[in-house]
């Protein structure tokens, strides 16, 4: 599913609201977790999951395409660990 797939369901559960509004506000709570994950915040939609950053060290790499070795940079990636009622809801038999 892309955003414009998650807004759509959701102006179609929810006839009430405007479109436009419902783009603003998902794209709202997206911003707010990407900006909390460049602080360095942790995020957690209780049931869902849990976003963090996680350090990776500078290391060499490989270049795929000539087979030379390329020096890779440390840096910061997004991790997610998905909650309990996420995970319970993913396994359940039909």
């Amino acid at each position: 599913m892309i955003k414009s797939e998650l807004v759509q369901r959701i102006a179609e559960r929810n006839p009430h609201l405007y479109q436009r509004d419902i783009e603003i506000l998902v794209g709202a709570i997206l911003d707010e977790i990407i900006e909390a994950l460049a602080r360095g915040d942790r995020v957690e939609l209780r049931g869902f999951g849990a976003f963090s950053t996680r350090a990776r060290q500078a290391r060499i790499g490989r270049n795929p395409r000539t087979g030379g070795t390329v020096q890779v940079e440390d840096k910061v990636v997004p991790y997610f660990k998905t909650g309990k009622d996420l995970r319970a809801r993913l396994n359940q038999k039909p």
